[in-house]
């Protein structure tokens, strides 16, 4: 994992996170930058969250004084909802669509 990665800083927390918690850097950054919802969250924070399959990636992340985007933090649920496919997927059929 890269503490610069995508144009987004990450947080040592939120690389032990993911390590911890088998989640990829990859589909963390694809959760914070395409989100299928967000909320508000704690401290001028936003959580951003996205279902793979039957696992849903929650990221929480904010902005610096700089403006530069900080993750904070990275999990996984399994979801309850309806199944929706990878982001990869998603992109592909949006780009030869």
């Amino acid at each position: 994992m890269q503490r610069d990665f995508g144009g987004v800083i990450w947080t040592n927390h939120a690389m032990d996170r993911m390590s911890q918690r088998g989640i990829s850097q990859s589909d963390a950054w694809a959760t914070w930058r395409n989100p299928q919802q967000s909320k508000k969250g704690n401290n001028n924070s936003w959580v951003y969250y996205r279902t793979y399959g039957n696992e849903r990636i929650e990221v929480v992340a904010k902005k610096n004084e700089r403006g530069e985007w900080f993750i904070l933090s990275v999990w996984s649920k399994a979801s309850t909802g309806k199944k929706t496919e990878s982001f990869w997927r998603f992109l592909l059929k949006k780009i030869f669509s």
